[in-house]
């Protein structure tokens, strides 16, 4: 029963960034295959960013249990959001690194020899532009995850989904 309620606060704690990172890779692969579609280059579908979203999600998780992210939750927003974008973008570029260089560390059984693999074979500005694209993505996920918890959960979604009242009336 505990290990059950323990999976359960885990997958809600996941859903969030998950949800998000799906649905703004799906755009991005969306967008990628409507240029590319011009040249008849063939493209990896959404599956991509179904991985893409889970593995960005569980990156933010993990790193959320470190003490030192929440590093400035009494200063103004831009500080928090700034610091845990700059720290979450870390930990997706050492994840990104490594998902690259595990193949290669497989096939050649040594750390040099597989990194040097690496820096000639990995199509670097498709890796940095995936890495700029977190960098905004993270800025925008973590603006509004600070602004939520700044202003409440039930005030955020009444003022955004709800009838909200104005401060005049």
């Amino acid at each position: 029963m505990k290990l059950l309620k323990t999976l359960k606060h885990e997958v809600i704690l996941v859903l969030p960034p998950t949800v998000f990172f799906f649905i703004t890779f799906s755009l991005l692969v969306m967008t990628r295959r409507l240029t590319m579609r011009e040249y008849d280059i063939p493209l990896s579908g959404f599956i991509n960013a179904v991985v893409g979203a889970l593995i960005v999600g569980k990156v933010v998780l993990v790193v959320d249990k470190f003490p030192f992210v929440n590093r400035y939750p009494d200063k103004p927003l831009i500080f928090n959001v700034a610091w845990k974008t700059g720290i979450y973008l870390v930990a997706t570029l050492l994840v990104r690194y490594l998902e690259h260089l595990l193949p290669f560390l497989r096939e050649f059984k040594s750390l040099g020899t597989a990194h040097q693999h690496l820096l000639a074979e990995v199509v670097w500005p498709h890796f940095w532009l995936i890495q700029m694209w977190l960098l905004v993505l993270f800025f925008v996920y973590v603006s509004l995850r600070e602004l939520i918890r700044a202003i409440g959960k039930d005030t955020f979604i009444s003022l955004f989904f709800g009838a909200a009242r104005r401060a005049s009336e």
